[in-house]
């Protein structure tokens, strides 16, 4: 994905309708760097006194599939509607997106 697409993404915590949010992005990469920092401070409240963190993907994978839901709209410009995208979709750009950080 060469272009910047507005990315939507959609999070349901838990069952409590109160767990629905959502965070808009002026990219695909940079709502991966949003699911990253969800499971981030997922971590940081779970362990208040660490002063870091560190995981691999295979952690940051438990996490996505643990949220109840989780899903993201991209904008695709030639229909001009958002396409949507689930967790399986996520997964394999997160991974490609923390894949291409490595290589810089």
């Amino acid at each position: 994905m060469g272009e910047r697409r507005h990315t939507i993404l959609l999070v349901q915590f838990d069952d409590s309708k109160d767990a629905k949010t959502y965070m808009d992005y002026p990219g695909v990469r940079e709502a991966m760097d949003g699911v990253c920092q969800l499971y981030e401070q997922s971590l940081k409240a779970m362990n208040p006194g660490l002063r870091s963190t560190t995981y691999d993907v295979n952690d940051l994978f438990s996490f996505v599939d643990a949220v109840k839901d989780l899903s993201c709209l991209v904008f695709n410009p030639r229909s001009n509607a958002y396409v949507p995208h689930n967790k399986d979709w996520i997964k394999v750009e997160v991974f490609n997106h923390l894949k291409s950080q490595v290589k810089s």
